[in-house]
């Protein structure tokens, strides 16, 4: 039953509250958190955003930390969030019970990584630091904060929809009994790196963004973090989540389709698993950033959904900034918080809509709400929704929870030398904006489908320690020589974890599930899971699973310093799973 699924506790820190009370406050009295920055060291103060009042010394006081110790923005984020959702959950004692905690995020450690970027390079005492990209270490360091050395981590980042990536993994997990309470949401820091990359792409607001307005002109980002504890048929439940889905857009890296196709197929999936009818939404927390194209292509996909039966509707990124990763949490606990105390949220700064927007809700309303969509959109079309309700629904049972899986291939690239070959696929002009590790997950990847016989899988499940690592690490050269001036856009649209997932959904034109693991040396075994449950509830017949990463100069640099292991250059293996006859 999707109905069983229970929220029992919930956890947010972000720029309109260090909890759940203070960010209620908030939203009642329409106080928004965008402001000047307060702790970030950037050149562009001049761009408002949704910092976190609080400073890292105050959150290690918080968590009863040494001033002094190295500890990321984003772990400390995260573990303040989950201490109160297990706070309320009231599971304090979780000995005994298997316990996950699914985390959301991009940037991961990369504050204390691009603090230390150009020491690391030569100062072996910073070798223990997080390296970038290794996002998976700050969900292991937001577990030993909070005691939960037990449990399974996992991290999960698909851009902006990871943290809601995260809280459907786990509702999947609960209902195949692979755990008995899940920790799921996200956390992200606001860093350079960050930054410098949307204004890179020219879709930062130098004002307080306009979800939905005829005048938006860009985001504004921000920080924070939200987490939820999972149970089944839990006695007091904060609510029950009803439906989800996961489809990806397969049309851009970095820009929504203009029918919002991904979107349209995320909110559908939602409501078939909750076997709810349109009409019974009574409001939608949209991703709407206040950029034109994500605001015009989410108006789209909300009118196919909804038709005349449009439910109440509303931004809240103008209170807590775009929060990335982790607004897909952040978000669902704000719906909870409207649900809890009956009210919608206004949007903020809206006077006139797009031209074939819709008109958003302007003014804090008091209403009861039984169901509420959350929506949550990503970089490479990675489109994901998830509808709470306030009592349990019979959406009956998963069809097909017993189908068995077998490999139709397994296609291994390991060697740049074998690159070449992939101009037999893509068009040379295409190749030359391509990586090598992009290339290498094309070409393992083509091959792989065409030995299955296939042409698109059904869906696309991607693992990777340290995903885009060249890319990224010439963007932070980028930062450091132009001081964050006139830096280059591709390197930031090809910088993030989900980049080659989606990269394939894009070639293969696969609309279907797609997310991206990053644990470390776990990443394949936590994608492999994945893509077994995924055929085992009938859900895919085929899922394309892939392991890439990368070795860099850089990188082995900091292997060889270390006595560590280096890694080839760059390594692809993709394996086609299908259904058993």
């Amino acid at each position: 039953m999707a109905g069983g699924i229970s929220i029992t506790g919930m956890g947010i820190i972000c720029a309109i509250g260090h909890d759940a009370a203070q960010v209620s406050e908030s939203l009642r009295r329409g106080k928004s958190g965008i402001g000047r920055m307060r702790h970030l060291d950037t050149a562009h103060s001049e761009l408002p955003v949704g910092e976190l009042e609080l400073s890292n010394a105050q959150m290690k006081a918080m968590l009863g930390q040494d001033e002094n110790a190295i500890i990321s923005r984003t772990a400390l984020m995260g573990a303040i969030a989950i201490r109160q959702a297990l706070a309320q959950a009231g599971t304090s004692s979780l000995a005994h019970r298997r316990v996950a905690l699914i985390s959301g995020t991009t940037v991961g450690d990369m504050d204390l990584t691009e603090h230390f970027f150009e020491r690391m390079k030569s100062d072996d005492s910073l070798l223990s630091l997080p390296q970038s990209n290794e996002c998976g270490q700050s969900s292991l360091r937001m577990a030993s904060l909070c005691g939960l050395e037990d449990a399974e981590v996992c991290t999960i980042s698909t851009a902006c929809s990871s943290a809601l990536n995260a809280i459907i993994i786990g509702c999947e997990m609960l209902k195949r009994d692979e755990a008995d309470i899940v920790i799921a949401g996200g956390s992200e820091a606001l860093t350079r790196f960050h930054l410098n990359g949307f204004n890179s792409l020219m879709i930062l607001d130098k004002e307080p963004c306009r979800p939905f307005d005829s005048s938006c002109a860009g985001l504004n980002l921000g920080e924070g973090a939200a987490f939820v504890v999972l149970e089944k048929n839990a006695a007091k439940p904060l609510a029950y989540i009803a439906g989800y889905g996961n489809k990806c857009d397969a049309f851009h890296q970095t820009a929504s389709s203009p029918d919002g196709d991904g979107a349209f197929l995320a909110m559908s999936e939602a409501l078939e698993l909750a076997g709810l009818k349109a009409e019974e939404i009574d409001y939608v927390n949209a991703h709407g950033t206040g950029t034109p194209s994500n605001d015009n292509s989410e108006s789209a996909a909300l009118k196919r959904v909804f038709g005349s039966n449009m439910p109440l509707v509303s931004s809240t990124k103008a209170f807590t900034g775009h929060t990335t990763s982790a607004s897909g949490s952040i978000e669902t606990v704000i719906c909870l918080l409207a649900m809890q105390e009956g009210f919608v949220p206004a949007n903020l700064g809206w006077s006139a809509p797009l031209e074939n927007g819709i008109r958003p809700v302007t003014a804090l309303l008091e209403r009861r709400l039984e169901h509420v969509i959350c929506n949550s959109f990503g970089f490479g079309g990675n489109d994901s929704s998830l509808i709470l309700s306030r009592k349990p629904l019979d959406s009956g049972s998963a069809p097909g929870t017993d189908y068995g899986f077998e490999t139709a291939a397994d296609v291994l690239v390991d060697s740049a030398e074998d690159l070449s070959s992939l101009k037999e696929f893509i068009p040379m002009m295409e190749l030359r904006r391509m990586g090598k590790l992009l290339k290498a997950s094309h070409l393992s990847s083509l091959r792989a489908l065409a030995a299955a016989g296939l042409e698109s899988p059904d869906a696309i499940i991607t693992a990777t320690a340290s995903g885009m690592l060249a890319t990224s690490q010439l963007f932070l050269d980028d930062i450091v020589a132009n001081g964050e001036q006139l830096l280059k856009p591709t390197l930031f649209m090809q910088s993030t974890h989900n980049t080659i997932g989606s990269a394939i959904a894009i070639r293969c034109r696969c609309h279907g599930y797609n997310v991206t693991y990053s644990q470390g040396a776990q990443s394949l075994e936590w994608a492999i899971r994945d893509a077994e449950r995924q055929i085992a509830t009938g859900k895919a017949r085929t899922v394309l699973v892939g392991l890439y990463d990368e070795c860099t100069e850089l990188s082995a640099s900091f292997a060889r310093r270390a006595g560590l292991p280096c890694s080839p250059e760059v390594y692809a293996r993709t394996l086609i799973l299908k259904r058993k006859q």
